[in-house]
This record gives structure tokens, sequence and C-alpha cells, in this order.
């Protein structure tokens, strides 16, 4: 089994020459990867170890012809070094934006454009307003969890998430307190 250190998802038509170029450009061999998780949509990958030996898989996949996901796959509970995995990211947005391709998602996000935002569906708030309760933490530490930020995380990404949970119809049953603390940090205090 395998698990995403890194994953960027993006989206586009390529070329079979673009997807070469990509295969030459990391060092993938042709041909998927056989170990879960999405194992079907893999069309290269490469085997490597970063600095401080971790072993690792570097994955390309293609899901349903235009969507993109560059994986930096960990083989152990072992994590890879924090440089090793930013050069990689670079890499992969060097990679998007070489090939015109549109920046979906970067999880773990490090700035606000890598973080995705779905916006809440209106027809589904609106028939569901009635309803709403406020079942999620009293405190601005416990939300940060509940909207799965890590404690490393940049200012920038936590601004973005807690904005689009702000702009949820269930943010207006949210404690009084927390709507405080929640606007103070996004003010700066």
């Amino acid at each position: 089994m395998l698990w995403p250190a890194l994953q960027a998802l993006s989206t586009g038509e390529l070329s079979e020459d673009q997807v070469s170029w990509l295969r030459e450009t990391f060092g993938l061999t042709e041909g998927p990867r056989t170990e879960p998780p999405g194992a079907a949509d893999s069309l290269a990958h490469r085997r490597l170890t970063d600095p401080d030996g971790v072993e690792l898989v570097l994955d390309l996949a293609c899901m349903n012809g235009e969507a993109w996901l560059f994986t930096l796959f960990q083989t152990t509970g072992d994590r890879p070094s924090a440089s090793f995995v930013e050069t990689q990211r670079a890499a992969f947005r060097a990679a998007i934006d070489h090939l015109g391709l549109r920046l979906v998602e970067i999880e773990p996000p490090a700035t606000a454009d890598e973080v995705l935002v779905v916006p809440e569906d209106p027809a589904t708030a609106a028939a569901t307003a009635l309803d709403l309760d406020w079942d999620l933490p009293a405190e601005l530490d416990g939300v940060w969890r509940y909207l799965q930020v890590r404690p490393d995380a940049p200012r920038e990404v936590r601004a973005v998430k807690l904005r689009a949970l702000m702009d949820t119809m269930v943010w207006k049953e949210a404690p009084a307190q927390l709507r405080r603390e929640a606007q103070e940090f996004l003010d700066g205090h």
C-alpha cells in the first residue's frame, strides 16, 4: 500500500507527445504501477529515494482523459524530507504550467491557489436551511482539524479554508465567540 505525501491535480488535454515529455521530464517508466491506491489510472511511475533514504514512488495518472494527477507516494510510514517534498511541488507546478494545464489543487497545500474550494450548492443549502444545526467544534483550533488543515499549514491556506466554511449556510449557526475568533484570525489578530 502506498500513502500520498504530495498530490497535484490538474485538468486539460494533453497530446501523446506532451505525455511523453512528462515521462522523460520525471524519468518515469512507461506502464502503470500496480500498488493501490488508484493503480487503475496510473500511466507511468518511478521508484526513488529522498536524500534521507526514504523510499518513494512518483506517479502520473490520468482520470477521464483530462484530469492529471501527479503523486509522490510514501512506501512506508517514513515521511520524506520537507525540502524534497517542496522540490517535487515545484517540479509538479512547473510541468503543469509548461503544459498549459489548469491547477485544481495540491494536497497538502502550501499557497492559497493550491486549495480546492467547492462552493456550497445554493439549492441544497436552501432546502436544508431550516435543519441547520452547528455540530462542529466551538473553538477555532477544533475547526482547523475539521477542515483538515495541518498544524504547519501556511496562514494563507488556513484563511482560504476558513473563508470557504464562512461562506456556507451553517456558519450562521456557529457560536458567536467562534465567529469573532475566525474574523480576528482573518483580520490578522
